[in-house]
């Protein structure tokens, strides 16, 4: 049995589509490309596709994480190549290289997440610089979320690894954010937008980085 981990693309074109739609996309791509996928057991084995950290509808990425078990050994270039012609616009692998098959699972690696989020607003850039000190400063930011089934409160800071100022012209600023991303509690760069004081929704949310446990 061959492991491969595989970074891909999701661009603008399918932004839209949400976790299960992806995971469909890409089961029915590689059977049609014909490769040897290795299958789950039981009543209804499925193909052994895990996902890193599923990216909530709306957001771009240069750095989602898909393991693809397959039953023969097949070359990360033929792979590639192979997969490529059969995924739609917007999707494109990056890169895939074989990893050990008892690795633990993808998910379980996850630690951390960074991104670029583009606002737009009319504070100078010394306010936004203040306004990230002072969130970085803090020790607690109780936040509430509010979901179909009422208001959630928890604690935002423990959250929010780094923030970092990366451009600000005219009435745009871009912030880079590295947001925890594990199985206690995954960060929403809106959410932290908001808490540094960004009354609108972020015109952009691109994902930069998957930070996995190195050890």
């Amino acid at each position: 049995m061959q492991r491969l981990r595989v970074r891909f693309h999701r661009g603008e074109e399918v932004k839209f589509i949400s976790h299960l739609d992806l995971m469909r996309l890409w089961t029915r791509a590689l059977i049609r490309a014909g490769v040897p996928l290795a299958y789950s057991e039981g009543f209804n084995p499925h193909p052994r596709l895990s996902l890193a950290a599923p990216l909530a509808v709306g957001i771009t990425s240069e750095a989602e994480l898909l393991d693809i078990f397959l039953s023969k050994w097949v070359s990360p270039h033929y792979f590639t190549a192979t997969i490529s012609r059969q995924l739609p616009q917007g999707i494109e692998i990056l890169q895939a290289h074989p990893i050990g098959p008892n690795q633990p699972p993808l998910p379980a690696q996850v630690r951390h997440a960074e991104y670029k989020v583009e606002v737009e607003t009319n504070k100078k850039q010394g306010e936004i610089e203040s306004a990230i000190t002072s969130l970085l400063a803090l020790e607690q930011l109780p936040w509430q979320h509010q979901r179909d089934t009422g208001p959630r409160k928890y604690d935002l800071r423990p959250l929010i690894n780094n923030l970092w100022l990366i451009d600000c012209h005219d009435m745009y600023c871009t912030i880079g954010m590295r947001l925890r991303c594990d199985n206690s509690g995954s960060g929403r760069p809106e959410q932290v937008a908001a808490a540094l004081g960004f009354t609108q929704h972020p015109l952009r949310i691109h994902r930069t980085q998957l930070i996995l446990k190195t050890s």
